[in-house]
């Protein structure tokens, strides 16, 4: 969820989605429109309906829904529908009236006529319909009551001229004659394209190919069966198939069903059943060779077809994920290894030599340091295929059969680091503890302290990683110069994110200690990086800047290892921001984004979308970063760790300018850093209320929040940065011109130390706010000129709102309706509601009339949006469809609707329609 809003992705459904927006284009054109969709369980119809919400602006919404229990209670279906209209039950004829508030319990009364109810429920939402359009959406129409039905049935019979749109979703095979007649679609399942791109969009980390292949055969394209079939997978399965099914015993009726039909089958039948249940792809020419190996004839398949347990033909495919289950539970743990062994003879040790290893892993009964020392050599190539929690499987396996106990704590540390990187908090732990029963050396257990620390840091809180990682840092000293880097590194990261910690723990010890630290055989832009960090929290942000920045452009214009990226890049991004350098922070934090999905590292991607989140919000792009925020929340629900999301949530939601929403999260980020004791969340907070309201023009609580945002500036982080700005902005309009002052002067001192266009543009929009006649208009001018060179747009829309509303009171009208029109064009298009407003007010003020554009509007959708800004940067429809996961086709139908509502004919002419301002997302 952000900012209370359900996120919605659908794949394929071009023809449903079409049909949709036809519907609800013709009910905001002021006419009537119904639809019956149908469909298996499962298949979409719920988030077809959900589609038709969010593109109905301008529509008061109607939900209904058939609940099977109630398929008795009679007219309890037309209820919902009606019931937020009852207060103008008033308005109807008086027998109209009566019959309804008889039929809905209102009134007593004898049991009333169908026809009137009918004519009633018309008229109700025909009276509403007069003052804005309606949508009607009512779900599992097989489960109405019947007289509900019937009703609801009379009622699309009979719109005509209302601007009423209804759409009803039904299960296929449920037959209601009273739904015979309308206008019906058919929705069916997704082809495989749309199948993977659905599949591939709610499984966080790597998937592998074929695994993503075995599990899009078993859904046959239904959506739901696609969402839930990954949910028993770990990520090691998702990331190769490193994995078995599920040995434990069968625990409902459909398990129990499964296991009692495999043991019905032929001894070679369960046999060959196993096989297919242990080969994770369903790959038929391993599968083969497996079964001659163990003497099983081909023809044992047929009983089991027969069953329709399993189907073989160029894939071998389990009628349900259970049944797989159900063959690997239904044999002794003795045939199991006889299988496996015979998997791992059946593939080819050149093509596939993980999959191998794994086989023989699983074929082996007790401690074999040979298989041990195959599984460490092959978890390196397992990273590469399948992303860290491939090697994590590896590792893991590998230490559970070392017979040397020294090897065993080595192998165990490293399985550990790789579920650490894959987000398996408890199980690195675990691993961590287990290592730790072992005999590790001196710098073994420097490392697992470390480890620990990285963890909790990521796990649990920033303050609580903090003394383990400090901890380790003196440890590795002595034994490892560049681990003891590395330890620094996060240390500084977690106080930084922390902020004031109650525990007395300072951002300045820190920076000495890494100062007086040996430099280690570190890379010379990552020790220059560190310096520069510890520099500015010893000596100021003036003196540490220079070095930051140079460190930054070196990872920038530079390669970096994956290694180095994952290590580095998460607290690179983070001080890009705090010095203001807009290119670096986008480019890294894009970098990163990519780094951590390419090879699953769950534990980074949490912070590194969080930074992606607040990047694009201040490039303007609300919506892409909304959804990049959707992905954070899946990311932690996956690994438990949730403060990334609700933190990346923070930093979006008052550019919209929505209070309850943006309270919601502030109260939630506050209640769990509590928990945390996280000091620097104080910070983030306050300066969310600063922006939000001084976008809504309330300068009094603006000015409160921003002063409290700004009180703590050792942290020198983004938070205490952007706080002084909205501090000047808020004194100003609250009438505290000294404090405003003061705070533009501090701009200045950090601006003047970064050098860059975002802050040198900044810095003069504050110092205009506090000066008058030509020096005002003088930075004024400034400020939109190097904001103009940069890609902050939500700061540069507000420099224009900022001299449009000066020049507003210089009187000075013609000039003024100029900017003041530019800042509404460009906070209408990203979604900044409020400031957006505020602009359109200040128009109207200066003498230009303004509609207020109805909230939500769009002109393109989010993805036709994102989809245009890939054609301006001359990809092909085929590019942007991979980068996207959708079809060319699906890309070629969304740019033809681009070209519609832009009125353009061609792709050269998106770039200059989209920097005009006259295209709007939301």
């Amino acid at each position: 969820m952000a900012g209370g809003e359900p996120r919605l992705r659908l794949h394929g459904r071009q023809v449903e989605r079409e049909r949709l927006d036809q519907l609800v284009a013709t009910v905001q054109a002021g006419h009537s429109s119904v639809l019956v969709l149908r469909g298996e369980a499962g298949i979409g119809k719920t988030a077809l309906l959900e589609y038709a919400r969010r593109g109905a602006s301008g529509c008061r919404i109607v939900r209904a829904s058939g609940i099977e229990p109630e398929t008795e209670l009679a007219f309890g279906g037309l209820h919902q529908l009606c019931v937020p209209f009852l207060d103008n039950l008033c308005r109807l004829p008086d027998p109209q009236r009566d019959a309804l508030g008889t039929a809905f319990g209102l009134t007593a009364g004898t049991p009333p006529d169908r026809f009137l109810v009918g004519l009633a429920a018309l008229g109700l939402l025909g009276d509403a319909a007069g003052e804005e359009p309606v949508l009607c959406l009512v779900d599992d129409a097989q489960w109405l009551d019947q007289v509900s039905a019937q009703t609801i049935s009379f009622v699309a019979r009979r719109l005509s001229a209302e601007p009423i749109g209804l759409v009803l979703a039904v299960r296929e095979h449920h037959f209601e004659p009273d739904l015979t007649g309308l206008r019906q679609l058919e929705v069916g399942r997704l082809n495989d394209d749309d199948a993977r791109a659905l599949l591939e969009s709610v499984t966080p980390g790597r998937l592998d190919e074929r695994v993503r292949d075995r599990i899009v055969a078993e859904a046959h394209g239904n959506p739901l069966a696609l969402l839930e079939l990954p949910l028993g997978l770990t990520p090691a399965e998702l990331a190769g198939g490193f994995g078995r099914p599920d040995a434990g015993p069968p625990s409902g009726q459909n398990e129990r069903s499964f296991l009692h039909r495999v043991r019905a089958l032929p001894a070679q039948t369960q046999q060959l059943l196993l096989i297919a249940a242990a080969e994770p792809m369903g790959d038929v020419t391993v599968l083969t060779r497996a079964a001659e190996r163990l003497g099983i004839d081909a023809a044992a398949a047929t009983p089991a077809e027969a069953a329709g347990l399993i189907s073989i033909g160029t894939r071998a495919r389990f009628r349900h994920p259970l049944v797989r289950s159900a063959a690997y539970q239904v044999v002794t743990p003795q045939d199991r290894q006889r299988v496996h062994r015979a998997l791992a003879e059946a593939t080819d040790p050149h093509a596939d030599p993980e999959r191998r290893v794994w086989h023989l892993a699983n074929a082996t009964a007790g401690p074999d340091e040979t298989v041990a020392a195959e599984l460490e050599r092959s978890a390196d190539r397992a990273r590469l295929r399948g992303g860290v929690a491939a090697a994590a499987a590896f590792l893991e396996r590998a230490a559970e059969l070392s017979p040397d106990a020294a090897r065993r704590a080595a192998r165990a540390l490293a399985a550990a680091r790789a579920k650490y990187l894959a987000g398996g908090y408890d199980a690195a732990l675990e691993l961590l503890d287990a290592a730790e029963l072992s005999p590790l050396d001196e710098r073994g257990s420097a490392e697992a302290d470390l480890l620990r620390g990285q963890v909790v840091f990521s796990s649990t809180s920033a303050g609580a990683g903090l003394p383990l990682l400090l901890k380790a840092a003196a440890r590795l000293e002595s034994l490892d110069a560049g681990l003891a880097r590395e330890a620094y590194r996060d240390a500084m990261f977690a106080v930084i994110t922390a902020g004031h910690l109650p525990n007395g723990a300072r951002l300045a010890d820190v920076a000495r200690a890494i100062l007086a630290a040996p430099p280690g055989p570190a890379s010379e832009r990552t020790n220059l990086f560190l310096n520069g960090v510890a520099v500015m929290a010893v000596e100021g942000y003036t003196a540490g800047t220079p070095m930051v920045l140079r460190a930054l452009e070196s990872f920038r214009d530079d390669g970096v290892s994956r290694e180095e990226g994952l290590g580095w890049l998460p607290f690179a991004c983070r001080v890009a921001h705090n010095v203001l350098d807009f290119d670096s922070w986008s480019v890294l934090s894009t970098r990163l984004v990519d780094l951590a999905r390419e090879t699953g590292a769950l534990s980074v991607l949490p912070s590194a979308l969080h930074m992606l989140v607040s990047n694009r919000a201040l490039a303007g792009e609300l919506a892409i970063a909304e959804e990049l925020l959707a992905e954070a929340v899946d990311i932690g629900e996956v690994t438990g760790s949730r403060f990334f999301a609700r933190y990346a949530a923070l930093v979006l939601e008052p550019w919209r300018g929505r209070e309850a929403a943006t309270q919601q999260v502030i109260s939630a980020v506050t209640r769990e850093a509590a928990l945390q004791g996280e000091g620097k969340v104080v910070t983030a907070t306050h300066w969310a209320k600063a922006v939000l309201y001084n976008g809504l023009g309330r300068y009094e609580a603006a000015y409160l929040a921003a002063a409290r945002g700004s009180e703590h500036p050792p942290e020198f982080g983004g938070a205490f940065i952007r706080s002084l700005i909205e501090l000047v902005e808020a004194a100003v309009r609250s009438g505290r011109p000294a404090r405003a002052a003061e705070a533009a002067r501090k701009l200045e001192q950090l601006a003047q130390a970064s050098g860059t266009d975002w802050a040198l543009g900044t810095s003069a929009s504050a110092r205009a706010q506090v000066s008058d006649g030509e020096a005002a208009e003088a930075s004024y001018r400034e400020a939109i000129e190097r904001l103009s060179r940069t890609g902050v747009r939500v700061t540069l829309a507000r420099a224009r709102l900022l001299y449009g509303e000066w020049l507003r009171r210089e009187d000075r009208g013609v000039d003024a309706r100029e900017h003041l029109g530019i800042a509404y064009e460009m906070l209408t298009q990203m979604g900044a509601e409020a400031f957006a407003e505020r602009a359109r007010r200040e128009l109207q003020a200066a003498g230009e009339t303004v509609r207020r554009r109805p909230k939500g509007r769009a002109i393109l959708t989010p993805q036709e949006a994102q989809i245009a800004r890939l054609a301006c940067d001359g990809l092909t429809n085929p590019e942007i469809g991979a980068q996207l996961l959708i079809s060319p086709h699906t890309v070629e139908w969304h740019l033809r609707k681009v070209f519609q509502k832009l009125g353009i004919v061609s792709r050269t002419q998106i770039s200059a329609t989209l920097l005009g301002g006259t295209a709007v997302t939301a």
